[in-house]
């Protein structure tokens, strides 16, 4: 088949002709407020006999969207119209979740209204820590995740109606409301220490930092510098437009799966290392390298299409350019590191000398493998106090608000169906079965 562009009465439409038939077939494009134009190929297998062939989906607008907006060449990251940088800078997360959920900024009586919502909502059911002495004391803090997430709505059954505007929301406050002590408990379970409670008088950072490192014998001191820290991490992670968990989130939704269900859904699609886990690659491959002087060994490697090792957290999928979030989190890496009193970090001293490379070196350059919101994380969260294994866990955290702002404006949008994409099959055709002692 090929195709032209057309106008069609001050609308633009795309014409493909089926090359063996001689028949032609218009098709609408869609204009959003802002990034590329999208051929509207709902009709196509119905008018055509044909249908698209696109893995990974890459090329495929799987819904409309007014929440995430993603410049990948220009490097901007727009929530609700807002840059991401002027949310890091000036707003702080539970804003930030007001705004995913809503679509405006809260006035001061919203904010005060959304934040309380939230804090009386922290505490989970008492049955839930019974739950947790099924797993192993070794167990992945992401399988336990996926567990007690999932198990929520087996809690909750006042807010799993999903045709309940109202049951709707309150699961979505009860979730990222109840995430930070989940996974608090996650990581006390893991190092045999007991729970520690939520605390009202605190904001959502300082809370999770409580829980986590806090314990029952002594009062724990919120240094507020590694609270306003934690604060970015969560705003620089609330959501990344339709990528690979916010997908599964979706896809588990438009089957009228519970809000928990489909939360836990994309919790076990981050915890894959090509989603999640790159924080904890960096750091693992930083470890390797050793020491700067060995930089330019690795460098070499990374450059050698023969060699199997590669730069972890340099480039992204979507961002060809520096990513907007990364810029962020560098500042925050060195007030974290300042404040914390570590001045000669070698995995530090390792990350600026490879940034350095990645933003001059030609090789760099040309690919536009410039460093990404991975990339700094990692070095932050170690130099926090937090277990490699707990990296995807707050990644995990803060993303759930993003997938319950997707997950709603999917159940509202009466243009959705349940997900169902098409193959192409390359197996054997029709053939008859043989008896076992024919064969």
């Amino acid at each position: 088949m090929s195709d032209t562009t057309t106008p069609a009465a001050g609308k633009k439409t795309v014409t493909l002709t089926d090359n063996q038939t001689g028949k032609s077939y218009e098709f609408p494009v869609m204009h959003g407020t802002t990034g590329p134009d999208v051929i509207d190929i709902r009709k196509l297998y119905g008018d055509t006999g044909y249908f698209t062939y696109d893995p990974g989906f890459t090329s495929t607008g799987s819904c409309e969207s007014k929440i995430t907006f993603i410049d990948g060449d220009k490097g901007v990251l727009l929530h609700r119209g807002y840059p991401i940088e002027q949310l890091a800078e000036k707003s702080d997360f539970m804003e930030v979740c007001y705004l995913m959920l809503h679509g405006e900024l809260p006035n001061a009586k919203q904010k005060s209204e959304f934040e309380r919502s939230i804090t009386y909502h922290t505490m989970v059911h008492e049955q839930l820590s019974q739950f947790f002495r099924g797993f192993r004391r070794d167990a992945h803090p992401m399988a336990v995740m996926c567990g007690v997430v999932g198990a929520l709505s087996a809690f909750y059954h006042d807010s799993t109606d999903i045709e309940d505007p109202r049951q709707r929301m309150v699961a979505s406050h009860r979730l990222i409301a109840k995430m930070p002590t989940l996974a608090a408990m996650a990581y006390k379970y893991s190092i045999g220490q007991p729970f520690v409670y939520p605390r009202n008088d605190l904001g959502y950072a300082e809370n999770f930092l409580n829980m986590t490192f806090g314990v029952p014998c002594e009062p724990y001191k919120i240094n507020p510098v590694i609270a306003k820290a934690m604060d970015k991490i969560f705003i620089l992670h609330a959501d990344h437009e339709q990528n690979a968990s916010t997908s599964t989130v979706r896809l588990s939704g438009s089957s009228g799966a519970n809000p928990f269900a489909c939360i836990a859904a994309g919790i076990a699609c981050l915890w894959g290392p090509a989603h999640g886990g790159a924080n904890e690659a960096v750091l693992k491959m930083l470890g390797e390298i050793g020491h700067k002087d060995r930089i330019p060994e690795f460098i070499a490697r990374a450059k050698d299409k023969n060699d199997s090792f590669r730069l972890m957290g340099f480039g992204h999928r979507v961002y060809k350019n520096y990513d907007p979030r990364a810029k962020v989190m560098q500042q925050t890496c060195k007030e974290v590191l300042a404040e914390l009193g570590i001045k000669d970090d070698p995995l530090l001293d390792i990350a600026v000398e490879l940034e350095r490379i990645a933003l001059e070196d030609p090789y760099f350059v040309e690919k536009k493998l410039y460093p990404n919101v991975d990339f700094y994380s990692g070095i932050i969260l170690k130099a926090i106090g937090f277990p490699t294994s707990m990296f995807t866990v707050l990644f995990a955290l803060a993303r759930t608000v993003g997938w319950i702002a997707q997950w709603q404006e999917m159940i509202a949008d009466t243009s959705q169906k349940i997900g169902r994409p098409r193959q192409l099959y390359t197996g054997a055709t029709t053939r008859d079965y043989v008896p076992v002692e024919q064969r």
